[in-house]
């Protein structure tokens, strides 16, 4: 078991921080889609047809 660590310790580092990375967008995703930032609409809320939607 120690092997396998020593051996693929380097991808193990590697795949913990992609990780990482991803779950700290995702949880930014969720807080700005809470706090209404996150309209897909390109700006244009006025002219969206799910602005009713995006921003609640």
């Amino acid at each position: 078991m120690l092997a396998f660590l020593k051996d693929n310790l380097s991808t193990i580092i590697i795949s913990a921080v992609v990780l990482a990375v991803v779950i700290l967008i995702i949880i930014n995703m969720r807080k700005d889609k809470k706090a209404g930032k996150a309209c897909s609409c390109g700006s244009e809320c006025g002219s969206c047809p799910g602005s009713s939607v995006c921003h609640k």
